[in-house]
């Protein structure tokens, strides 16, 4: 299947350098030079991932992302020209499932295009091994058709944390560190912070907070997290 790609940016060498290499990879791209034109993209051409800039004039990518949040859980991959931890954490709290600093390597977005795009078709492999519904208490993860659920409630996951969550079920009783996330999260060896990994642990608890669900992941201090009895509060 070829995958579309939304790439918004205000900056025509950048959306350039990045269409180049999209499309020597395979895939269909779209384009939108800025935040309104990125909705009103997004809208009739339902992309499979949107590569979106963080810093547009007027309504910038933070701005984007809310706005597609409220409607669509297609994954975002953020771009900032600014190494700042503030603005990654931030973006990656309200959706984005990945960022990328500028200068980048076409190569390495190419990568983490790749790998998110994964995380929304399981790998052969995976399937034969994840027969059937993984679940524990109320919550379960259908890895086949990449459907998360809690307690019959649908849950709107990034593909990246549905990746995180899926690995949890896949070992129920295990104490996962943060490399073992991310490994499970990202693949191809791409590495990310812990903040990063500690933003979409957070992510989840929400997502499972806000449907009666307060102990879906345990932390264990000094090692790392733990899937817990994932049942309904009282």
């Amino acid at each position: 299947m070829t995958h579309r790609i939304l790439i918004v940016d205000d900056d025509l060498h950048i959306r350039e350098v990045i269409r180049v290499a999209l499309k020597k990879a395979g895939m269909n791209v779209a384009e939108a030079r800025d935040g309104k034109e990125a909705l009103t993209r997004f809208a009739g051409e339902r992309p499979d991932l949107i590569v979106l800039d963080i810093g547009m004039p007027e309504f910038d990518g933070l701005e984007v992302c809310r706005e597609i949040r409220k409607s669509s859980d297609v994954p975002i991959l953020f771009l900032s020209a600014r190494d700042d931890e503030i603005d990654r954490v931030l973006g990656l709290e309200i959706g984005g499932d990945d960022y990328v600093t500028k200068p980048f390597s076409p190569r390495e977005l190419v990568a983490r295009v790749n790998v998110i795009l994964r995380r929304l078709t399981p790998r052969k492999a995976e399937t034969r091994k994840e027969t059937g519904v993984l679940s524990r208490g109320h919550l379960s993860v259908d890895p086949e058709q990449h459907v998360a659920a809690f307690a019959g409630v649908p849950l709107r996951l990034t593909a990246i944390e549905f990746g995180i969550l899926r690995a949890f079920l896949t070992r129920p009783t295990a104490v996962f560190n943060r490399e073992q996330i991310m490994s499970a999260a990202y693949q191809l060896n791409i590495q990310v912070s812990d903040r990063t990994i500690d933003s979409h642990i957070r992510n989840i608890r929400a997502k499972l907070a806000a449907v009666n669900c307060d102990n879906a992941i345990e932390t264990v201090h000094g090692v790392g997290f733990k899937l817990g009895r994932c049942e309904q509060q009282a």
